[in-house]
């Protein structure tokens, strides 16, 4: 059919003797034998013979759903609905392919009429496709948005059988789908219908070093650390292994060829009772009518073995007495090597604490990551924002934010001496507002 990837230059109309079309192609779950992508490929490609177009590319966003995710948010078809100059129309085989909300087809609608774009529906079911010009009449955005009604009301009563679906799967212990807990595997239940789950021979031995790094002391950034340089799949990417897709995907924004380990994903591993075999629901385990746990494949942890985890991390997250007095300056002060925020961290055996970069925790790295005496780098700020704003009094972090204050540490150099204990070096210090750099007065 057409190219699935954007061209670099793409023929205009005039060239190619046609309207030029965009196929779309949506499906929300996919599977190693759906068939749903192609059948929608050829209703495309038949709806464009059928009206003269020319179909030039193809926006393919597989595994999205559109319930939950608009036309305008889908890593694929949103680089191109960005570029409405390089098509005249953009074709669907349905209306559920495109939306399953009226709002979102309302947007599609304004979007369509604003660039001068054809929206169509090939609807092979139907005598005709579903053709929406920029200045359509009122009968055909009628018949539109009864469709994108029809479409969302399905989607509700889906979601609602669904959901009624997994609490049934919940209380007989059966696997539902979605994401595989790390250090398992899906396989068929005993009983001989539906699923259930089973360690993972690949995997299981990955938690249990991880369990045994945390419980020894290893902070959970120098584990993820570990991981990372050992080439290990997250629990996301080993879950797209085993259903035979590419790792990575779309995250904030941000397109990855594979997801990384940080501390925070680390912590949901540790902290979830599916290491002792029990079926979890939001986070809890979900329990039978005696109140006993529903079980969903065999524990990689003892009971005993899973509380001592959780003794030993509840141990390393208490909150420092002195944490909420010191942290006047998260997003106000920022690494220079990064421009990541800098945060709060308790020195163990002082009395004093830090303000670090804490890049690692977000699953990247710093090329040269600050940190600083937390009082020492308080009274710094305080000191000129008062000189800057001519301001007296108790200075919150509410006003530095509201003022737009913000103070960007460089790394400082390493060794000690009796110079390192006489206050901040100002010189590793940026001070601006409103992004613009505050000199000292002489």
């Amino acid at each position: 059919m057409a190219e699935h990837s954007p061209q670099p230059s793409l023929p205009t109309a005039a060239q190619l003797g046609s309207p030029r079309a965009l196929g779309v192609v949506r499906l929300s779950t996919v599977t190693g034998v759906t068939t749903s992508p192609d059948r929608q490929r050829a209703a495309i490609l038949l709806c464009a013979e059928r009206l003269r177009l020319t179909l030039i590319a193809e926006a393919a966003d597989l595994g999205v759903s559109a319930r939950q995710t608009s036309p305008f948010d889908r890593p694929s078809l949103s680089s191109w609905l960005q570029r409405p100059d390089a098509f005249d129309a953009v074709v669907w085989s349905h209306v559920d392919r495109a939306v399953r909300s009226v709002p979102h087809m309302s947007q599609l609608l304004d979007w369509g009429k604003k660039h001068t774009t054809t929206l169509i529906f090939a609807m092979p079911e139907e005598t005709q496709p579903l053709v929406i010009p920029p200045h359509a009449g009122r009968d055909v955005i009628r018949r539109c948005m009864d469709r994108a009604y029809v479409a969302e009301q399905e989607a509700r009563t889906i979601s609602a059988r669904l959901t009624s679906a997994h609490e049934a799967l919940r209380a007989t212990g059966r696997y539902g789908g979605g994401l595989v807990p790390f250090g398992y595997r899906k396989a068929a239940h005993p009983s001989g219908t539906g699923w259930c789950l089973t360690p993972d021979p690949e995997t299981t031995g990955i938690v249990r070093m991880i369990v045994d790094d945390a419980r020894s002391g290893l902070s959970l950034v120098a584990i993820a650390l570990k991981l990372e340089t050992a080439g290990i799949p997250v629990p996301r990417d080993r879950h797209a292994q085993l259903q035979g897709r590419p790792m990575g995907g779309r995250r904030h924004g941000r397109d990855f060829e594979r997801f990384r380990w940080t501390a925070g994903s680390l912590s949901k591993i540790l902290r979830t009772p599916a290491l002792m075999g029990h079926r979890v629901h939001k986070g809890k385990t979900v329990r039978d009518s005696e109140g006993a746990p529903v079980l969903i494949g065999p524990p990689l942890l003892t009971e005993a073995e899973y509380q001592a985890l959780q003794n030993v991390l509840d141990a390393r997250s208490q909150v420092h007495p002195r944490r909420r007095e010191t942290s006047l300056l998260i997003g106000v002060a920022h690494c220079a090597g990064c421009d990541g925020r800098m945060y709060f961290a308790t020195r163990k055996q002082y009395t004093y604490g830090d303000y670090v970069c804490r890049a690692s925790a977000r699953g990247t790295t710093c090329p040269a990551p600050a940190a600083m005496r937390a009082s020492w780098l308080d009274d710094y700020t305080v000191s000129r924002y008062r000189e800057v704003r001519a301001v007296e009094g108790d200075v919150t972090r509410k006003q530095l934010l509201a003022d737009g204050v913000r103070v960007t540490v460089s790394k400082g150099r390493s060794g000690g001496g009796p110079e390192r204990l006489a206050g901040p070096d100002t010189s590793r210090l940026t001070f601006t507002v409103n992004g613009r750099q505050r000199t000292r007065q002489p």
